[in-house]
């Protein structure tokens, strides 16, 4: 029996109108992943990349063409159905965190689990203390996202994005805001926690030495996904 692509995109279309002037985006792209590799998407400023991942992660409807999540097509889906899926499926590390500043390291990490609903309030927490010890912040439990450094809020991001353990595992521009030394240590972690798991990184990256760390590399031009694979 053929195994189920954790992700697959076909024929990916993407326009915008920016002062009456329509600028396609996404002109046709196509992706397909197997379980346990890494991808790199790498591609100039302003091509699309960012774009790319929001389609992908079932954050923005493409014009055309189809997102598959696990086999199911994520924009024939209800809104609902969709959330869902996407929650149980996906987990996405933002570049700027997107940590809630009202809520401790731990609730954050929780986030993706309440959505959901399958666990109760008892095991979702000791999941995500888990899961916030294995990141290396278990001093860092009852603090708020004002209390750490970017490098252990990206490392919380990355406790949440696990915390439903996903089979995929959306990263764009995970060390934007880090310091080298900071953003390689993430990195480190982010690859390990995602080889343990089997799990499929897709990462968006400007930095070629991030890139050549993944199974393949794919670039953005033209509205394009190229394989560029060394």
């Amino acid at each position: 029996m053929d195994t189920i692509s954790p992700l697959a995109a076909v024929n990916l279309h993407k326009t915008y109108t920016l002062h009456r002037k329509q600028i396609n985006v996404l002109r046709g792209a196509n992706l397909s992943t197997v379980p346990g590799e890494s991808v790199a998407i790498i591609g100039r400023s302003g091509s699309g990349k960012s774009t790319l991942m929001h389609v992908l992660g079932g954050l923005d409807k493409p014009a055309q063409g189809q997102v598959l999540i696990a086999g199911h097509d994520l924009y024939k889906l209800s809104a609902r159905r969709r959330t869902r899926l996407c929650a149980s499926q996906i987990g996405f590390v933002f570049q700027a965190y997107h940590l809630l500043p009202e809520m401790d390291i731990t609730e954050n990490v929780m986030l993706p689990a309440m959505a959901l609903g399958k666990l109760s309030r008892k095991e979702m927490r000791l999941r995500a203390e888990a899961l916030l010890e294995r990141v290396g912040l278990k001093d860092r439990l009852n603090h708020t996202p004002q209390e750490l450094s970017g490098g252990e809020q990206q490392r919380a991001a990355i406790a949440r994005a696990l915390m439903n353990e996903p089979p995929l595992i959306l990263a764009d521009e995970p060390t934007g805001n880090l310091d080298a030394t900071t953003g390689d240590a993430v990195l480190d972690l982010l690859f390990e926690l995602t080889k343990e798991r089997n799990t499929v990184l897709v990462m968006v990256t400007h930095n070629p030495e991030t890139a050549a760390r993944c199974s393949r590399t794919l670039v953005l031009t033209d509205g394009l996904l190229v394989d560029s694979t060394p």
